[in-house]
């Protein structure tokens, strides 16, 4: 997009550094120097208060935060649990009922979501049954195999088996219905009062210098302004959330302050 839009004229090369729920990808970039960013999310932070990396935020650049979209719970299109209410009523009187897939490491925004759900509905969390694979097409997979019975993960991970008719949508963490999702109901209709939402952003290596963060912080913000760009959100059903660097940093401090309390519930 930022070549497509005409906002940079350096090619730009995308590698993928798959496995360990971020971690290899996140390692390599704090090697690396100013021509590298990576995608990040809460569990990046998440990772760390968990004891599962040593890495933390502050061990990379804050460059940008971009977009926000919401969780989601999904079943497969066979399955006899037919609303969020339901299964939180099955999850609560047997609590080792049904198998939850979640990608790609307890923590993340996807597992938390439905542990504040449980808890709301007086479920114990720590007494129901997650199942980690490495990305979203496994747990799907998982799912329609019988593998497991019920699966959390973002909307946009799920859309596509949604419109291929392979699972059902049982609930969306959002405050209210979305226009392109009328059907789905949120949490607040199954009785439980919890919204969450999922953030994305851009990082860079350790010591970048005031010059280069100022040329990435104007590079996104003619990038959030494009019509591809919202088209991207549309898309993806995401919610623009563009914060620059000096936003971002404040903006993870408060959220490694939030995640630090919802680490109690583990």
């Amino acid at each position: 997009m930022l070549k497509t839009e005409n906002i940079i004229d350096e090619d730009i090369y995308v590698l993928n550094k798959i496995g360990a729920g971020g971690e290899l990808g996140w390692k390599y970039t704090k090697q690396q120097d100013k021509h590298v960013l990576a995608m990040n999310s809460s569990l990046l932070i998440t990772n760390h208060l968990l004891g599962q990396s040593k890495l933390t935020y502050k061990d990379f650049t804050p460059i940008a935060t971009l977009a926000t979209e919401w969780n989601v719970v999904i079943v497969s299109k066979d399955s006899k649990i037919n609303s969020a209410k339901s299964l939180m009523e099955k999850l609560k009187e047997t609590p080792h009922a049904y198998k939850i897939g979640v990608s790609p490491r307890l923590g993340n925004d996807d597992q938390i979501s439905f542990v504040l759900a449980s808890k709301q509905a007086g479920i114990q969390p720590e007494e129901l049954d997650f199942f980690v694979y490495e990305n979203s097409g496994q747990v799907v997979e998982a799912l329609l195999k019988n593998q497991i019975d019920v699966a959390t993960m973002t909307l946009s991970e799920a859309k596509k088996y949604y419109d291929l008719n392979q699972v059902k949508l049982l609930v969306i963490s959002s405050d209210e219905r979305l226009k392109e999702l009328p059907e789905i109901p949120t949490w607040a209709e199954e009785g439980i009062g919890i919204v969450f939402k999922h953030w994305r952003g851009i990082m860079g290596p350790p010591n970048m210098s005031k010059d280069e963060i100022e040329f990435w912080d104007r590079t996104f913000a003619k990038m959030v302004e494009t019509e591809e760009w919202k088209q991207t959100l549309e898309k993806y059903m995401w919610e623009d959330f563009y914060m620059n660097s000096r936003e971002t940093s404040q903006f993870l401090d408060e959220e490694n302050r939030k995640y630090e309390k919802l680490m109690g519930l583990y």
